[in-house]
């Protein structure tokens, strides 16, 4: 009766509770930083997109200065 090592060792409620814990928590880590990185994702697609939009306006104001200037100049 005095050899721990013939005892089996069991899970406790506790022990069984963290456990699921820890393994959820894991999960949804992974989840938000898919999501972190979908999201960073998208928001440079948008930065891309609002800067091609800002070059386009500065051609079109360069594109009419120059023509006010060729209908003024012979």
């Amino acid at each position: 009766m005095g050899d721990p090592a013939m005892y089996e060792r069991f899970d406790c409620a506790p022990g069984l509770k963290l456990e699921a814990h820890e393994r959820l928590m894991a999960i949804q880590q992974e989840n938000l930083s898919r999501r972190m990185d979908r999201l960073d994702e998208m928001m440079e697609r948008m930065e891309r997109r609002l800067w091609l939009t800002v070059y386009g306006v500065v051609a079109l104001m360069l594109a009419q200065a120059v023509q006010g200037v060729m209908t003024v100049a012979p």
